[in-house]
């Protein structure tokens, strides 16, 4: 049975590696995957992730959001998979077919998760891009229409705002994943916020997502890591 902890997905989205290795020892016994993205997998590629399976118990999450022709995607899919992490990320882009190759390039060794709509991303956002209005005025119905998509190409789960957890399972099933970012314990909120999407561990939870992640909430704390234990105190109350 996953613990409190296990939900927690931290990300490292830091500049340097000296900077990672400092959250991934103090952090290393309180979260159950780390967050690998753009930032840090291009300062220190493969060996960050080599350093924290030598270190740590916890899993890897590689978010690089693939987004490109078929044949690239399934390639670099392939090579992300001999790194042996748990899971990554690839666009819910124009077609399935790109998602398709996603999962035929990993093997079945690291699971595929679509990114659905950016938690940071508003209807204003949607419509100035061109989407019709339909879509726009409907994020959760977008979201939901992409996560069908993923499913239909094979991929694990999708990555959605805890707001459409709950649709997806019930769409879905329970083994399709939901992870949610933009996960803010009501301990934390402010006035100022770039995602547009949130919700409380508690909420995503209840509403079905099977991990969370969760940054500056633990990052900028005072205590790092009585952060994260608090957080999942509060993912075990909802469970």
């Amino acid at each position: 049975m996953k613990k409190g902890k296990d939900y927690i997905i931290f990300p490292l989205d830091v500049a340097t590696l000296d900077a990672a290795k400092k959250y991934i020892g103090l952090l290393a016994d309180s979260v159950g995957l780390f967050k690998v993205g753009l930032e840090l997998f291009i300062r220190g590629g493969p060996e960050i992730i080599d350093f924290i399976h030598s270190q740590t118990t916890a899993r890897v999450f590689l978010d690089l959001k693939l987004h490109d022709i078929p044949a690239t995607v399934g390639r670099a899919m392939a090579r992300i998979a001999d790194l042996g992490v748990a899971f990554a990320t690839v666009h819910v882009g124009e077609t399935r077919r790109m998602l398709e190759a996603a999962v035929e390039g990993s093997g079945g060794k690291v699971g595929i998760l679509g990114v659905t709509v950016l938690t940071s991303v508003t209807a204003k956002d949607l419509e100035s891009a061109g989407y019709r209005q339909a879509l726009f005025n409907d994020l959760p119905q977008m979201v939901l229409q992409r996560a069908q998509r993923a499913y239909q190409a094979g991929c694990a789960g999708v990555i959605c705002s805890g707001l459409e957890a709950r649709q997806i399972k019930v769409r879905l099933g329970k083994d399709f994943l939901a992870v949610t970012p933009g996960i803010r314990p009501a301990w934390t909120l402010t006035a100022k916020e770039d995602q547009q999407r949130i919700a409380t561990p508690a909420r995503a939870i209840t509403a079905g997502a099977d991990y969370l992640v969760i940054g500056r909430p633990i990052r900028d704390a005072e205590d790092p890591r009585q952060a994260a234990i608090r957080i999942a105190e509060e993912i075990e109350d909802a469970l």
